[in-house]
């Protein structure tokens, strides 16, 4: 039996989880303490009560996956028209190294999760499923190369097993990544730049403090969200244009990218300022209702069937997050206070997704102090370079494997 909430029902029931993940980050001192962020604790008490429906009543609860997706891509595209190219110079060589231990990170976890799939007596292609095609790639990469798994590879249920993965990376990465940064930070007592309760200065770095005070006016909000839906058609069209082409990408990406054309469009030809305060809070308000649908359309009964194996490929992977985060990530950015942060972020896209990365960050630099440069490079790193990164990375080990 199935229990469907429309989109206006599905949006109520996120706000609630955000409303609760708040209450319990501020009464529950271990969440503060290992900076939990507030979507991914109250959408994991939902999952689980969506869980205990499932399982003794027999109802499947499902919500509008179109909502989930118009707000990520509202998200995306927030990323986009943030990054003027003053702003990615200013991430300068830091970016291109971070970028680095990212690939190099893609080549270790596909590594992890073939070489583990091999020895339990799997296909290894279950392996690079449970690697970066579902970790670093998510839900809409999983989602892509199901098909092809399925028909070109025989791998039967690819799709349910890749959205699995999926899920679970995106959980995994929301829980791992302050943990381990407030490890860092304590450990190696580092300090923020700056008291994390004074106000940054405004439109330094998007999403950076989430809780900060924005004034933004009518007309400024009307423009913006002029300036979103132009991200939304572009990326949809250029879905749609390039589909079975070479430049075929997801939607998202498509959505980031008119962002950055458009904003830079704007600033460098027109001479328009785009209003910051007005991108930074809806870009915000997506990233949060975002990943709380996204954690409401658990299924955690499907994580519960998966077989031995595959769990034991998925700890394993997300121990190899941690250490390589701690070890590697931490110390080649420089062992310093934007390393922690950036350690966060990349637990949350290596495991999940960006706007995972950017809840972890945003747990951190509230209790510690902002951190500009984590949230200039993670965004467009994560969001952006990565994905075509990826992309690359899993046609190499297709072919690579017998």
């Amino acid at each position: 039996m199935q229990l469907s909430f429309s989109t206006y029902y599905t949006l109520i029931c996120a706000a609630l989880v955000l409303l609760a993940g708040k209450f319990l980050v501020q009464r529950i001192r271990f969440l503060r303490d290992f900076n939990i962020p507030e979507p991914v604790a109250g959408g994991l008490v939902a999952a689980a009560l969506i869980f205990a429906v499932h399982e003794f009543t027999g109802y499947s609860i499902t919500f509008s996956s179109g909502l989930q997706t118009g707000f990520m891509l509202l998200f995306f595209s927030s990323i986009g028209l943030s990054a003027n190219f003053s702003k990615l110079r200013e991430g300068g060589s830091a970016l291109v190294l971070f970028l680095f231990i990212i690939s190099i990170f893609i080549v270790v976890q596909n590594a992890v999760g073939i070489g583990l799939a091999a020895a339990l007596g799997l296909d290894p292609l279950i392996g690079l499923i449970a690697g970066s095609i579902t970790l670093v790639g998510g839900h809409g990469t999983a989602g892509a190369w199901a098909g092809v798994f399925e028909k070109e590879h025989g791998i039967q249920g690819a799709l349910t097993l890749g959205i699995a993965c999926a899920t679970f990376g995106l959980v995994i990465g929301g829980l791992i990544g302050g943990p381990l940064a407030k490890g860092l930070v304590t450990r190696h007592r580092l300090r923020g730049h700056g008291d994390a309760s004074v106000q940054s200065a405004p439109d330094e770095a998007n999403f950076e403090n989430p809780q900060k005070i924005r004034l933004i006016t009518t007309n400024a909000a009307i423009e913006t969200l002029a300036l979103f839906a132009a991200c939304l058609g572009f990326a949809e069209f250029m879905t749609g244009f390039a589909q079975g082409t070479a430049f075929e990408l997801p939607t998202f990406v498509w959505a980031l990218g008119g962002g950055v054309i458009l904003r830079n469009t704007l600033d460098y030809v027109f001479k328009f300022q785009v209003f910051d305060r007005a991108i930074d809070l809806f870009g915000n308000v997506s990233l949060s209702i975002y990943l709380a649908i996204a954690l409401l359309s658990l299924k955690l009964w499907e994580l519960s069937g998966l077989a031995a194996p595959l769990m034991v490929i998925l700890l394993a992977q997300t121990l190899t997050m941690g250490l390589y985060a701690a070890f590697v990530t931490f110390r080649v950015m420089g062992r310093n206070y934007d390393a922690a942060v950036l350690a966060a972020g990349h637990c949350g896209f290596g495991m999940g997704a960006t706007p995972t990365a950017i809840a972890n960050m945003q747990a951190i630099t509230t209790q510690y102090g902002p951190s500009h440069k984590s949230f200039l490079i993670v965004p467009m790193v994560g969001a952006f370079f990565i994905d075509i990164v990826n992309a690359g990375m899993i046609q190499l080990f297709i072919k690579l494997l017998p």
